[in-house]
């Protein structure tokens, strides 16, 4: 073997490698982004709840301030906090539950008495600290919810 032949083998070699390389690197990325996703989202069936004070089981929240009143373990459910909402404007009726995964809130907890931001959006509810608007959870629509659902893949 020549070294005209062994360079164009080892050139080969490299093209190959670095092809897949950002391939790999890809699924890793999507890997990662499908965990955080799962650690900071819930279908709003299994998240929003009528808090006791409130009739109904309506999963309706209106967009806006509201104040974190209680933080309490989810009953029967495992790695869970409840939250208990109240809207902060004057005049506002509106008191909720939230469950959420407690990695959600892993980077910054929540205390009772501080302010959360909730936006409508299409896909559901997003759930921000008020100060700095920093989003923690989001509460997806069911339909939404199922779709991302992960699913077996056959390579």
């Amino acid at each position: 073997m020549n070294i005209a032949t062994l360079s164009r083998a080892a050139g080969a070699a490299l093209i190959a490698a670095a092809c897949a390389l950002p391939a790999h690197a890809g699924s890793s990325a999507a890997s990662s982004a499908s965990s955080a996703g799962a650690a900071s989202s819930g279908s709003v069936s299994d998240s929003i709840g009528a808090s006791s004070n409130s009739s109904g089981d309506d999963k309706k929240v209106a967009a806006g301030e509201y104040r974190v009143i209680d933080i309490a373990q989810a009953p029967g459910k495992a790695d869970t906090l409840r939250l208990t909402l109240r809207a902060a404007a004057a005049g506002a009726a509106g008191e909720f539950t939230l469950d959420l995964p407690q990695r959600a809130l892993a980077e910054r907890p929540v205390k009772a008495g501080e302010l959360v931001q909730v936006s409508e959006r299409v896909y559901g509810y997003e759930f921000a600290h008020a100060d700095n608007k920093q989003s923690f959870f989001l509460a997806l629509q069911d339909a939404w919810y199922r779709e991302l659902g992960s699913q077996k893949v056959a390579i």
